[in-house]
């Protein structure tokens, strides 16, 4: 299905999400059509944040906002759309289009498969009625279920179209692009020229791909590494949980800028327990890269005075491989709790490959590395 037409049939005029590279057609439209338009469109930190923010939507205007997201999301959405759309509170109306990875009979990488599994079913608890967009839906099927969608909006309840790969398609072209020459895969590399044998804890989506291909190119093992496929976002609280508990270790986080925003709160808590042996790289290319490379809001933030507001000790921002090397030297002989911003450019390789060994195994060998009780 054309997505303008998908659009046209929701009827809605504003739209606030994460991106999702299941509906990569839609965020490409929206970012053909309205750009980064606080009146339509806003791509917000994380989507309980989306669903608060088309509650704000809805008592200054009185229409249905639109939230989109990865099924992944559906975990951060459960609090506002229980606790404040549902109609036994403020009934807020509410139409949540939530792109399906991991759906049964599907194949997709292991984050995603049992979230696939109860994606419908969590829908089902907090009585969001869905419907499941396909390449096979019609355009009368969806007007026809967006009709009964509008009686059950009116009545102040949530609906949601749950979004099958390949669902819907548009025929735009939207580039993606920023000022930076530096490639993430080759500030990673450069990292782990300095981090020696020290534990690395890196983030969900191509940072830990490009980590672990690394790894591969110098012939190393990947048990110095803990790769976060998934739980976007939690990447620096795991660290921190294991600076804690190890501190004659030093622990590396290989962040990202929108891992960072979704759960930003974590900088707090870092800051305050201000654990000596941490590094926190943050790799900054303004942008959720992973699924397409739609526009975070990192390239309007002072990410360095957020860490030193939060208890960093040290933090800086480099844009260029001399100054990383001086600051991951810097850090790697500081006793104290650090950031590293490193401005990056949009872009990954096409033939950019997955782990081949499973998240228990890497788990296994990563705490056995680490001197857990595996």
């Amino acid at each position: 299905m054309k997505v303008e037409k998908f659009v046209e049939t929701i009827g809605a005029d504003f739209y606030t999400g994460v991106p999702d590279s299941q509906l990569r057609a839609l965020c490409d439209y929206l970012m053909h059509t309205y750009g980064i338009d606080p009146r339509h469109h806003i791509i917000a930190a994380n989507e309980g944040n989306c669903t608060a923010l088309a509650a704000g939507y809805h008592l200054a205007t009185g229409k249905v906002p639109v939230v989109y997201m990865q099924n992944s999301g559906e975990g951060n959405i459960i609090n506002p759309a229980a606790s404040l759309l549902n109609d036994k509170v403020y009934a807020i109306p509410c139409v949540f289009i939530i792109g399906w990875r991991g759906e049964p009979g599907v194949h997709d990488e292991p984050q995603h498969i049992y979230q696939g599994e109860v994606t419908l079913r969590l829908l089902e608890d907090m009585d969001i009625a869905h419907f499941v967009i396909s390449k096979e839906t019609t355009e009368n099927e969806l007007a026809a279920k967006m009709a009964e969608f509008r009686e059950i909006l009116t009545a102040g309840k949530q609906t949601a179209f749950v979004v099958r790969k390949s669902a819907l398609e548009f025929d735009g072209k939207v580039k993606y692009e920023n000022s930076s020459s530096m490639t993430r895969e080759d500030i990673i590399r450069h990292v782990v020229e300095f981090t020696g044998d020290d534990p690395i804890v890196s983030t969900t989506g191509k940072a830990s791909r490009e980590l672990f291909e690394i790894r591969e190119a110098r012939s190393e093992g990947h048990e110095k590494d803990f790769l976060t496929v998934g739980s976007m976002g939690h990447a620096s609280s795991i660290a921190l949980g294991i600076a804690i508990q190890k501190p004659d270790r030093k622990i590396w986080i290989i962040d990202g800028d929108g891992a960072v925003l979704m759960h930003m709160g974590a900088m707090a808590v870092i800051g305050a327990n201000a654990p000596k042996n941490l590094v926190h790289i943050v790799i900054n290319n303004g942008a959720h890269e992973t699924v397409g490379g739609m526009p975070t809001v990192a390239g309007k933030i002072d990410l360095v005075t957020i860490a030193k507001g939060c208890g960093y000790a040290s933090a800086v921002s480099v844009n260029s491989f001399e100054k990383l090397g001086a600051e991951l030297e810097a850090a790697r002989l500081r006793n104290e709790l650090s950031l590293i911003e490193v401005k990056c450019s949009i872009g990954a390789r096409e033939d950019l490959g997955r782990p081949t060994t499973t998240a228990r195994e890497n788990k296994k060998n990563f705490m056995k590395f680490i001197g857990s009780c595996a």
